[in-house]
């Protein structure tokens, strides 16, 4: 299962292939007379229900999987202190520049370079931090998000049970040329998720 907060700023979002109860058998007879290859007869297929899903839909801020949003609110927050100091870093590197190209044709040259040095420093700076924030923002991410993303596992094999639905595809990870609107449980196993997993059970990060 991929990690549902890809798309999140995340990440994203997960990938659902859940196949239940799925295992045709297969009957073969022995033909009367002997014959140099065996003779194949039909088989005997279970009937199978498959449903759709779009995993994609469970990211939205409205009308999605309620704990999501939540949990995603929290994590931000968790880190609006680093995105707050990258952020001015990027404003006064810019302001740098600006006062850089218009300041080059009339000052010191000596000046000019100091403050191209500076701008340089600025840049490194820039850089590791954010590669620093957002390596820290992804593993953070990870460990608050798997918990959910194992709720939303186990919720579509007991939805798909309690349905009698032997596989789900999700749309959202699958190229789909044609499935009738009767087969798509989107709508449907969130609103169940929703009322399973109300979103005031994780109003705190983890």
């Amino acid at each position: 299962m991929r990690e549902l907060m890809k798309k999140a700023g995340l990440p994203a979002a997960a990938a659902f292939i859940v196949g239940l109860a799925l295992s045709p058998t297969f009957a073969q007879t022995r033909p009367a007379a002997p014959q140099p290859t065996p003779v194949p007869v039909a088989t005997s297929v279970p009937d199978t229900k498959i449903a759709l899903i779009y995993s994609e839909a469970f990211l939205d801020p409205k009308t999605g999987i309620a704990r999501f949003n939540v949990l995603l609110n929290n994590l931000n927050r968790e880190f609006q202190v680093r995105q707050t100091e990258i952020t001015q870093l990027t404003q006064k590197a810019q302001q740098l520049s600006d006062d850089i190209d218009k300041t080059r044709a009339v000052a010191d040259p000596r000046t000019i370079q100091q403050k191209i040095d500076q701008l340089e420093q600025m840049k490194k700076d820039l850089q590791r931090k954010g590669e620093d924030a957002q390596a820290a923002y992804n593993k953070r991410r990870g460990e608050v998000f798997q918990p959910l993303q194992d709720d939303i596992g186990k919720a579509l094999e007991v939805y798909a049970k309690a349905h009698n639905i032997n596989v789900i595809i999700d749309g959202s990870q699958v190229p789909v040329v044609y499935a009738a609107e009767s087969i798509d449980i989107t709508r449907a196993f969130i609103n169940d998720f929703n009322s399973k997993y109300p979103a005031t059970a994780s109003a705190a990060t983890p």
